[in-house]
């Protein structure tokens, strides 16, 4: 009851606040529907019970908020809806559709009473706003225009936009880093809000950052562990989407979930469901490269050995054949040299015998001819006798110079004569060198002269225009 307090009629808070929820309750007796924005879920795990902060906003304002109730019963259930629909619980920053009746308590003021929510309204705001970002993008002509960029066959650096402590982001740089074919890359960390309201401004933001050292990356990886739709609704955002678009070198994203692709995997040169499998993308790529490489490099190797095998054995089959036709030749020259010696010996003996032979007869001749003809030559060989006594000795003297020319001859055209007028004979291994395409650079040969054996090293092989 009210007091009544110099001449004024004065009510307590609690009268008054009672006031208004008896009205209210009067007042508003049926549950209704009504849209809003979950701001915050404020969720109490030790009661169960959920006291969401529920606002509207227009151009980015909040032009009305209110607080609300969401009983332990009544969030499970709607939890189960959210994930059986959406396959995401209930969160902050989305945008619902729920019945509530409006309840006023004393000590806690208004509210409403959230009894039921429905995910569908969720599901549909979050399609609305991919599809028109699609249009948008359609309309521009540039939501393919990511895809036609050129990445490297061996795309090693890497921008990544991720949450440096997110499972993905570990879960790709496992991969990654730690591939059996020891491949190598580059990566740098732009840290950034991967959902929620300021997901969009956080990778719009690094995505720009990037944009000014493009040189110094083959593409930007998006990485984010996973999710549900209502967590993806920032990748289906126009700005992010333009953004990603338009970048100058490739975009790959790999935001870890399987179903409903988001306006930004879409539009990216490539998108893989989970981090760990754009990973394995990047590491496929390197072995498309690889593998022929290595292929390339086994026909070559096995092609140098089977070469190198038949040229070995092309080499030694020349070898030996040199080695036979050399020697051979060598035995032939010996053997010619050695019947040549022979046969100046043999022709020598036998001029030497014809002329001694001659001279004997000469000498027999003369003296029967003197006999027989003494009586009738005795005066002719008186007058003559002088000539004949001056005659005989140069006769005899011519003789015996011409044998001596002979015997000269035959010393002159001996070996060991043929060595002492500056004539030599070089040998390799021991047999005579005919011809220098028998030599090579480094082979030891001996040359025979006058007095001894010389043994030297080839240096240099001059050969002569055979032509000429």
């Amino acid at each position: 009851m009210p007091k009544q307090i110099h001449d004024k009629k004065v009510f307590s808070l609690l009268e008054v606040t009672k006031s208004i929820q008896k009205t209210l309750s009067e007042r508003y007796t049926n549950a209704f529907w009504v849209m809003a924005e979950m701001n915050k879920l404020n969720h109490y795990k030790h009661s169960g019970h959920c006291y969401p902060e529920l606002v509207e906003k227009q151009d980015g304002k909040v032009i009305a908020q209110l607080k609300s109730i969401l009983w332990k019963t009544d969030y499970l259930n709607a939890n189960d809806k959210f994930l059986k629909v959406l396959k995401e619980p209930l969160k902050d920053g989305i945008k619902i559709l729920f019945l509530a009746k409006i309840c006023f308590d004393p000590g806690y003021g208004l509210a409403l009473n959230i009894l039921e929510i429905d995910p569908h309204y969720t599901l549909g705001d979050l399609e609305r706003e991919k599809k028109e970002t699609i249009q948008k993008l359609q309309d521009e002509g540039i939501i393919t225009k990511n895809k036609t960029l050129l990445l490297p066959a061996l795309p090693q650096r890497l921008a990544i936009i991720s949450v440096e402590t997110s499972k993905g982001y570990a879960d790709f740089m496992k991969v990654l880093n730690d591939n059996p074919w020891q491949y190598k890359f580059f990566t740098m960390l732009f840290p950034a809000l991967l959902q929620g309201e300021k997901a969009v401004e956080d990778i719009v933001r690094q995505l720009r950052r990037i944009k000014k050292v493009t040189e110094h990356f083959d593409a930007v990886a998006i990485i984010r562990g996973g999710g549900g739709d209502v967590g993806l609704s920032c990748y289906n955002h126009y700005s992010l989407g333009r953004e990603i678009a338009l970048f100058p070198i490739p975009v790959l994203t790999g935001i870890g979930h399987a179903t409903n692709e988001t306006v930004a995997e879409m539009i990216s040169y490539s998108n893989q469901i989970t981090p760990t499998k754009l990973a394995e993308f990047l590491l496929q790529k390197f072995h498309n490269f690889s593998i022929p490489v290595q292929k390339a490099e086994e026909t070559i190797r096995d092609k140098s050995l089977r070469i190198i095998r038949e040229e070995n054995a092309l080499f030694l089959n020349i070898s030996r054949l040199f080695k036979s036709v050399s020697g051979n030749s060598i035995n032939q020259f010996k053997n010619a040299i050695v019947h040549e010696s022979q046969s100046l010996l043999h022709h020598s003996s036998y001029i030497l015998r014809r002329e001694k032979s001659g001279l004997q007869t000469l000498t027999a001749d003369l003296r029967k001819d003197s006999k027989v003809h003494l009586r009738q030559t005795s005066m002719l060989l008186t007058q003559n006798q002088k000539e004949m006594v001056k005659r005989v000795p140069g006769i005899l003297e011519s003789k015996h110079q011409e044998l001596k020319n002979i015997e000269k001859n035959i010393h002159n055209m001996s070996p060991e004569s043929v060595l002492k007028r500056g004539y030599s004979i070089t040998l390799l291994n021991g047999r005579a060198v005919k011809n220098v395409d028998t030599l090579k650079k480094g082979d030891t040969i001996q040359t025979r002269v006058s007095g001894g054996v010389i043994e030297s090293t080839v240096q240099n092989i001059n050969q002569s225009d055979k032509d000429e």
